[in-house]
Order: C-alpha cells, then structure tokens, then sequence
C-alpha cells in the first residue's frame, strides 16, 4: 500500500519500498540518485530553460514532472499512473501547483503510450515498477518501437532499470533497445556495473547521438558518483544478450532483502 511519510520530507513508499521524495518549496530538489541522473537527461537534451513535451510512464509523487515544470517553464506534460490509489494519495497530500503544466491519468502505461500520437514528445520517460519490478510489458521490443514511434525526430527516451551481476535483465533490455534505437547510454554506479551490488541503471536511448560527455561530467559530480557507459564499452557489457519479445518478456529481478531499504 502506498504511503507518505512527511517527518522524512514527504517520503512516499509503495509496498515498504520506497519510490518518490518531494520537496514542495524546492522541487529543483532531488534525493534519490536515479531521479538525479534522470534529471541530468532531461537537462542535457535541449537548450537551458527551454520547454519540451514529456510523457511519463509512471508517476510516483510526480517527482521529476515537478522538476520539469520548474526547471522548464510551459513545458506540457502528460503522466500515465495505472496505480489510481496512489494518485489519489499523492493529490491529497502533494498537490501539484497551479499552472504546472502536468496532465496526470490513470492508466496503464503500455496502453497511454499506444494510444499517444506518434512523433509528440521530446521525451519519453520510463519509471513504472509494480511494486520493486519493472513489469514484463514494459521491457519488449515492440514496447520499444512504441516508444520510438511517438517520439519526434531526435528525441530522448530513458528508463529507471534495476538489476545486479550477472545482469541478464539489464543486459536483455540494453539489447532490446538497440535493436531499436541506433545511440544508447547507460548511467549506473561503478559499484553496480562491476556487479558488486544491485542497483538503479538509467537507459537512454535517441535517433540521435547523446550527449554522453555532458552526462558523464554531471554524473561525475554528483554526491554519489556514476559513470556513463556507452559505445563500445556498452557493446561489450551487453555481451550475446538477444532482444526481447512481448511473448518472453519478464519482470525485472527481484530486489534482494534491504537492496532498496529506507536508511
């Protein structure tokens, strides 16, 4: 069951596993460390300040639209939140401000981005976990073509992942997704891609190459560090992984016990 937790600074955790911080008087702030390296996507894609078209599949506390909405003011964005309890909760206690920008909806993921119009965002984020999972549907091939579909020409896809050594799932989907989309990158802590432990992966994918120095500089400098893997580098962490198919598609792995516990 979702709940929020105001004395950690309005902590929302979904089923003891915690998903979302927000910060009402500075939504410029982020705690956890993949919406900081989500957020440096999103910063590295257009010129400061500029407004763009986002949809979100999955909300949360509506964390990074948040951030969006003050760091790019009059950009239109649309989230896909199939977890209508947990909407519910999150206007009751974190309303969004007036004039945000942010059209929220409850529905599933796979079936809003469907049904959205082909070539209308700039991007496209994937942050949708069935409680600590990342479902089956949102991890295939033709989930991938759907992405890339309603993204415009040069636009930016990217996805909070979770995994640990030996990596078949995040493998799997950095395979799925280059069969797809001709630049990727992925954003994970040393410790994680030395399989050390398990942990947050951000995917990003475009038509177009992606700012990797710029996203290599900003991660560098975060109070927990990460690195930007990306090339060849890339190719050889993906190894003789095999694309994934809607008829094979699985769940992310289960977290181990305490992999995502509340400190």
């Amino acid at each position: 069951m979702p709940d929020v937790d105001a004395e950690r600074g309005w902590l929302l955790t979904v089923d003891g596993a915690p998903q979302s911080y927000v910060d009402l008087d500075d939504p410029a702030h982020l705690e956890f460390e993949y919406v900081q390296r989500l957020a440096h996507v999103v910063d590295r894609i257009a010129e400061e300040g500029a407004p763009l078209d986002v949809l979100h599949l999955g909300g949360g506390a509506l964390t990074l639209p948040r951030y969006v909405a003050a760091t790019r003011p009059g950009s239109r964005q649309h989230v896909a939140e199939a977890d209508r309890g947990l909407l519910a909760l999150v206007a009751e206690h974190l309303p969004l401000p007036p004039g945000a920008g942010i059209k929220v909806h409850g529905a599933d993921a796979r079936e809003w981005l469907e049904a959205a119009p082909g070539a209308s965002v700039d991007l496209l984020i994937g942050d949708v976990f069935g409680g600590s999972r990342v479902p089956a549907h949102l991890t295939s091939v033709e989930y991938a073509r759907e992405a890339r579909r309603v993204l415009r020409p040069g636009g930016t896809y990217a996805a909070n992942l979770a995994d640990g050594a030996p990596f078949a799932f995040l493998r799997s989907q950095l395979a799925t997704f280059a069969g797809v989309f001709p630049h990727l990158a992925l954003i994970a802590e040393p410790a994680v891609l030395r399989g050390r432990r398990f942990g947050n992966a951000v995917l990003v994918a475009s038509d177009e190459e992606i700012d990797t120095a710029g996203l290599a500089r900003r991660t560098a400098a975060d109070p927990f560090p990460a690195r930007v893997e990306w090339g060849e580098a890339l190719a050889r962490f993906t190894g003789d992984a095999r694309p994934v198919h809607d008829a094979e598609a699985v769940p992310s792995p289960v977290p181990p016990e305490g992999a995502f516990g509340i400190g």
